[in-house]
């Protein structure tokens, strides 16, 4: 068995391509437009899965948007999407610069959350070992849920 990709209803296509290609820096390797079907697939990989995700259509994510609008509920329902980062505190500090709210901050150097514009919540792992706890991270108090 191998993972291929995670699948969320998105409700604005553009509003969730800049969250995650300009905020969290994927790239879509693979669309589908399904006219009969009335939907848009839209198929991202995170930075360092790049071109391996684009040749193995392996890890995903799935980006779908039915036109005919939908409301959506939950998001917390769903659970999480997770991502590895090089460094917890630059992911979150750019984040925030790019108007991102951090739900859970990285208090303990290691695991922040955050969500998409359509609730989905991401689980930020700090690649490897937990950095030394620093502020403004370590008493930063949660926000929302994530």
């Amino acid at each position: 068995m191998r993972y291929l990709h995670t699948m969320i209803r998105v409700t604005d296509v553009d509003q969730s391509l800049d969250f995650f290609c300009n905020k969290l820096g994927m790239k879509e390797v693979r669309r589908i437009d399904n006219e009969q079907g009335r939907f848009t697939l839209i198929f991202l990989a995170a930075d360092a899965d790049g071109e391996t995700a684009a040749a193995t259509r392996a890890p995903l994510v799935e980006l779908t948007h039915n036109w005919d609008p939908e409301t959506y509920a939950g998001g917390r329902n769903f659970g999480h999407l997770a991502y590895e980062v090089d460094n917890i505190y630059d992911t979150c500090r750019r984040l925030i610069d790019a108007g991102v709210t951090i739900n859970r901050p990285p208090r303990d150097g290691y695991m922040a959350f955050i969500k998409s514009p359509d609730n989905i919540s991401i689980e930020l792992l700090q690649k490897g070992e937990a950095l030394p706890k620093a502020e403004p991270w370590a008493s930063m108090a949660n926000t929302g849920a994530w």
